[in-house]
């Protein structure tokens, strides 16, 4: 019995700590990283007041092009063309590169209410090239590309662009076909058949919330290896052979290269960016001419599965993305038959709830019959408290003669934590949750109650389950921290997403109907027993 209280502590320490967890700064890389045998040496950063240096990309042959060099004044950088979708209106500037991605839809906007824009004027932006010759490199930065259309319409067909940088001994051309869902087709070509990068650009920052739990670069290989880097992930360069996608991205947002035949090499190193020094950023290798598959835009999963079901995993949850894409996709299927996410969330935890009722029962059962038996467990301490083999021979003895199992009730809230864990990922991390109302107050499920009424309702109900709950405690403090715990969660959970408490405050409904069920059955089951007692001595 002091094993299953002190777990039971346990597991109620974790959920009341589990905050740090559930937003982790780091999360665990795993690398394939050929570091000796790619086309990248070093990628080297200069900043200064007015210039911003963006890296220069050395050749292993020639140990000399890793001099710094300042490349992008972005105070002189300028709009060259336009370019719409349905999702987007696209700038590009005059080393044509994305200048600006600014979304139509009204859930994504600023605190005031403007149109948001995923791209930073501060940071390295998509389609940017840097060649390994440093001279080349230097000269790509002082010469503005020509563009085949100012304005580009794509909001009902795919519209092309191209894009044409003479260097003299060296010209760059890019051709870009924008289709309406917001993704692209690239190709990019140097006339002089050089070696350069190109990147999909620095993950977006629109996102300034403590909640930012993904942030990063993400690589996929052809063997389905998966690679995440985070801050601090990146002391020197990495290189990756055989990539089939690399992306940067936060909790909603991503730009993305990938391809549906053949592969790539990638070179991530850190940005240097004022403010994002050691953050990863990815360029792509190329020699003469390359095509790629582009997005820059939110991480919409039914979109991503649409152009390429390897985008999917762009829509990661950290550590519990094996339980939270299950999670998240049976979810989507219920929201796609109610059409309302804060519905799909309380038929997902009723559907949870009758999927783990077999498991509760017996474990409830089990909580019963030890309530029963504590005077019984109390009387066997009393007697054999001195000598504790035989007090814990007679005290599995009596379990075994009543059929009770002192670990039966944890299971039950042993399930429960990976679940809140994966699905609070799931809620924190999903773009369709943005902006997405349930009833009344509550008209965006990935932000805290702004009345608080779903947290203090979840505590009420905390404190009803407690009530109707078995419990065998004895010891007067052990009491007195599960009584303070719903108050305890109530606060924890004040600043919860919504949707999150939401799925909490039906569990415990669920748990207190199904508590009164468990309790009913559990007295007539000792009717029955009675009664076949009586039977048996008569």
């Amino acid at each position: 019995m002091n094993k299953r209280l002190l777990i039971a502590l346990v597991l109620s320490f974790l959920v009341l700590t589990g905050y740090s967890y559930l937003m982790p700064k780091k999360q665990e890389v795993n690398l394939e990283v050929n570091s000796t045998a790619s086309k990248a040496e070093g990628i080297n950063k200069q900043t200064s007041k007015n210039v911003h240096e963006a890296p220069t990309v050395a050749s292993t042959k020639t140990s000399d092009n890793t001099a710094k060099a300042p490349i992008a004044i972005h105070n002189n950088s300028k709009v060259i063309a336009t370019v719409d979708t349905k999702k987007y209106t696209l700038k590009i500037d005059n080393l044509g590169r994305i200048d600006s991605l600014i979304l139509k839809d009204k859930k994504y906007s600023t605190k005031d209410g403007k149109p948001l824009n995923i791209i930073s004027e501060k940071t390295i932006k998509p389609l940017e090239v840097r060649f390994k010759d440093k001279e080349l490199n230097a000269k790509a930065f002082k010469v503005d590309y020509t563009v085949s259309s100012k304005k580009v319409d794509a909001t009902n067909a795919p519209a092309e662009i191209t894009l044409t940088q003479n260097l003299g001994s060296d010209t760059i051309t890019k051709t870009i076909k924008f289709y309406p869902a917001g993704n692209y087709d690239l190709t990019v070509k140097s006339s002089a058949n050089n070696e350069y990068f190109i990147t999909p650009g620095f993950r977006p920052t629109v996102d300034k919330s403590r909640y930012l739990v993904v942030r990063g670069v993400l690589i996929k290989d052809a063997n389905g290896v998966i690679t995440t880097l985070e801050k601090g992930d990146v002391d020197s360069v990495k290189n990756f052979n055989n990539a089939i996608l690399a992306a940067g991205e936060d909790r909603y947002y991503a730009t993305v290269f990938y391809k549906k035949h053949g592969t790539f090499d990638a070179t991530v190193a850190q940005s240097g960016i004022k403010g994002y020094e050691e953050e990863p950023i990815v360029f792509v290798d190329v020699k003469g001419s390359d095509k790629f598959l582009g997005y820059v835009g939110p991480k919409e999963w039914k979109l991503f599965k649409k152009l390429d079901k390897n985008l999917e995993d762009v829509v990661e949850f950290g550590w519990f993305t094996f339980l939270s894409r299950p999670f998240f996709k049976v979810m989507y299927a219920i929201y796609d038959f109610v059409g309302n996410w804060g519905w799909a969330i309380v038929l997902f935890t009723l559907l949870v709830k009758i999927i783990l009722f077999p498991l509760s029962y017996k474990g409830l059962m089990s909580m019963q019959k030890l309530k029963d038996l504590a005077p019984k467990m109390k009387e066997i301490k009393e007697k054999y408290g001195k000598d504790p083999a035989k007090m814990n021979q007679m005290t599995m003895q009596l379990y075994k003669k009543h059929g009770a199992n002192p670990m039966g009730g944890c299971l039950p809230m042993l399930l429960q934590i990976p679940i809140f864990f994966a699905l609070y990922r799931v809620l924190l991390n999903a773009d369709e949750l943005q902006g997405a109302p349930w009833i009344g107050w509550i008209t965006d499920l990935s932000h805290h109650d702004p009345y608080y009424v779903l947290p203090i309702l979840m505590g009420i109900t905390m404190f009803i389950q407690q009530k109707v709950t078995p419990n065998t405690m004895t010891d007067p403090t052990q009491k007195k921290i599960f009584q303070f715990l719903p108050v305890i969660m109530t606060f924890f959970f004040l600043t919860f997403p919504a949707g999150l408490v939401l799925y909490w405050l039906v569990n415990n409904i669920l748990t207190i109907a199904q508590q009164y069920y468990i309790n009913n059955a559990y007295e007539k089951y000792k009717q029955k027993m009675k009664e076949a007692k009586k039977g048996s001595e008569s």
